[in-house]
């Protein structure tokens, strides 16, 4: 049987969100019912309401969460009532021809659940990436839910579901960053810091996080950034040069999703030096004006990371277990706990920069 329970719901583009009463149907072939514990607000779900995403509204906002499997639909196997789970927006199809190659992290037929929650008028909602998780309760694809040890506190692994990931990600898998590289972050909000976190998991020894907020350098510089750059009143470009001995990073990460941005971190890193941008950009922006000779005359790499080239299956039990282990820091990413109806204030902050990540606690 269906159950109401209450969502936080964006209506249209730049109206403020509101908490409303959300029809969850009971999980079908497939699919299962989760149980929201706590969910991190995210920039995304700011785009979605704004109408930078799409503009199939209303959406039922919400993405970056864990909770218990409440209920599970015929057929699934891999999760039971009970587990504690993260939620991804990358649930892999394992039949196409990325998966049939090796290749799922680039799956290109990723999977959400069926049915559709709705407004209690029978209005279908649209779930941020697939999940719609600023709510007590969420129907999603068995494979958009990654069971963890259930040790970890819900309001730090539910990070896992999007920012962190794409940023720890963006260091470990996409750029591949290995031991005695030296990188620098463009950009140290959540997704930033986690990036800072990866690049010296693996091994790198020069991370330079590089943000025109002193709070944002703060941060990074918790999470273990060596350097510091405040390109609100110096060259990152310059400075970067200077601190690996005037060559430039071997990886550069792009997480603020702007062409000048990009631009210095193509400029800031060494030859054969990568570049990945994982800051989500808008629909209109466009690709910094590089000569071609400068793209082809630097070598190496300039990569685009869509959630960091992670598989959740693989990524999500490691990095809860690093956490676990005291080796990765996921508390530090969680600024403030909130209910569902502080959700517009939460933004309001996120654009202020004065957090890491609002976490709605259910």
């Amino acid at each position: 049987m269906a159950q109401t329970v209450r969502g936080v719901v964006a209506t249209g583009p730049g109206e403020a969100v509101t908490v409303t009463d959300v029809v969850v149907p009971d999980p079908g072939p497939g699919e299962v019912l989760v149980a929201v514990e706590a969910c991190g607000v995210c920039h995304t779900d700011l785009h979605y309401r704004e109408g930078g995403i799409t503009d199939d509204f209303p959406f039922l906002l919400g993405h970056e969460a864990a909770g218990r499997i409440e209920a599970v639909g015929p057929d699934v196997t891999s999760v039971s009532p009970g587990d504690f789970v993260v939620l991804n927006w990358r649930a892999v199809c394992g039949t196409c021809r990325s998966c049939r190659r090796g290749r799922p992290q680039y799956c290109f037929a990723t999977h959400n659940a069926t049915q559709k929650m709705t407004l209690t008028d029978g209005t279908e909602l649209t779930p941020a990436l697939g999940i719609g998780a600023f709510a007590d309760k969420t129907l999603v694809a068995a494979g958009q839910a990654t069971r963890v040890d259930p040790a970890a506190r819900p309001e730090a692994a539910g990070l896992l579901g999007c920012g962190v990931m794409a940023g720890y990600g963006a260091a470990v898998h996409t750029g591949g960053v290995g031991p005695g590289d030296s990188v620098a972050v463009f950009g140290c909000g959540g997704v930033g810091a986690a990036a800072v976190a990866g690049a010296l998991n693996a091994g790198a020894t020069t991370v330079i996080a590089v943000d025109l907020d002193a709070r944002k350098l703060e941060w990074a510089r918790a999470q273990g950034a060596t350097h510091t750059v405040d390109a609100s009143n110096e060259d990152p470009v310059a400075r970067i040069r200077e601190i690996t001995d005037g060559h430039g990073a071997d990886v550069c990460i792009e997480a603020v999703g702007r062409p000048e941005v990009l631009e210095q971190a193509f400029y800031a890193r060494d030859l054969a030096g990568t570049v990945v941008q994982v800051g989500v950009p808008t629909p209109d922006m466009a690709m910094p004006d590089i000569p071609m000779i400068e793209f082809f005359g630097r070598g190496g790499a300039l990569k685009p990371s869509w959630y960091g080239d992670c598989l959740p299956e693989r990524d999500f039990p490691t990095l809860v277990d690093l956490y676990l282990a005291g080796r990765f820091d996921l508390d530090h990413f969680v600024s403030e706990t909130i209910t569902l109806d502080e959700v517009e204030e939460a933004f309001a902050r996120m654009q202020r920069g004065e957090v890491l990540r609002s976490v709605v606690v259910l």
